[in-house]
């Protein structure tokens, strides 16, 4: 069982500046890089309240926290509820909330939900298995999606270059049988990059990236509402901190980012001030180490 990289750790633990006793929300556990790292800064008696829509990744972080136990509260909820899930854990006093946004190695291919386009997987994409936060699989969105709205999808979301011949392609294959496997897919949107780039490849890889990258990711963002959850998530990270509080959120693509700079650039100097006015990113180093790391904007802001 590989465990999930945290990226950006060292700057995380710079900008939230944990210290003994206090007490923190990580918002997207995962495999619990960064809250471990937390948990070690606020002993002998800082808590830290650990949310994860997804249960297995809970299982996974309960085993990486096992010494720590008694002071890590694990939540099963999307963040989006976080208010509530703040108040049913009498969860109080909270100086710092982290969001990491990215998603996690094992969460695309050990979990066999058809994140990934390089395995042979059913289409759900949903981050909890039989979720019920997301009723749509990936494959209901390929299939009754209309053409026009996979073409926003795919624009929006993916920020794919060829949205409107792959949402072609998709709507052309799905009349002789319905799109229900990863494989299926991928096929589809390698024949139509095949055609455009006029290449006999078998991967017509597109600036370092896999043509089918885009298009999952914009599918995914659509079945988890994951932009809507952000927005929704935002102001409650806000109103949960103490004075002096940090919001920690780190994003990996630009429609995230966007996002989480419009809210802080909305609140700066009213309710919150930046901590730092540039995204920090990944230093070289960590890059080389963990290419994943190289998406990764980290926005912090703090409460007034």
């Amino acid at each position: 069982m590989s465990r999930h990289i945290p990226v950006l750790p060292n700057e995380v633990i710079d900008s939230l500046q944990p210290k003994a006793n206090q007490n923190f929300i990580d918002c997207t556990l995962g495999d619990a890089g960064h809250s471990e790292m937390i948990l070690e800064k606020i002993g002998p008696n800082g808590k830290l309240l650990g949310i994860d829509a997804d249960a297995e990744s809970l299982l996974r972080a309960k085993q990486y926290l096992y010494r720590f136990e008694g002071r890590v509260i694990f939540a099963r909820d999307n963040f989006v509820n976080l208010a509530k899930i703040i108040a049913e854990n009498n969860f109080g006093t909270v100086r710092g909330i982290l969001m990491d946004l990215g998603w996690s190695s094992p969460q695309f291919s050990e979990r066999g939900r058809g994140f990934s386009f390089e395995k042979d997987e059913p289409l759900d994409m949903r981050y909890q298995g039989g979720s019920e936060l997301a009723a749509e699989t990936a494959a209901d969105v390929v299939n009754n999606y209309s053409e026009s709205d996979l073409v926003r999808i795919f624009k929006t979301y993916g920020e794919e270059n060829l949205s409107k011949e792959i949402a072609a392609a998709i709507a052309e294959a799905r009349k002789k049988r319905p799109i229900e496997r990863t494989s299926q897919l991928v096929e589809i949107i390698l024949a139509v990059y095949r055609k455009k780039l006029n290449s006999t490849k078998e991967i017509p890889w597109v600036g370092g990236l896999h043509p089918a990258t885009k298009v999952f990711q914009a599918i995914r963002i659509e079945v988890n509402h994951e932009l809507e959850v952000l927005r929704q998530a935002l102001p409650q990270a806000v109103e949960a901190l103490i004075a002096g509080g940090r919001l920690a959120v780190i994003s990996f693509h630009s429609l995230e980012d966007r996002i989480v700079k419009q809210f802080f650039q909305k609140l700066a100097n009213k309710t919150i001030k930046f901590v730092n006015k540039k995204p920090i990113i990944a230093s070289d180093d960590e890059v080389a180490q963990n290419p994943k790391a190289r998406s990764a904007k980290l926005r912090v802001v703090e409460k007034l």
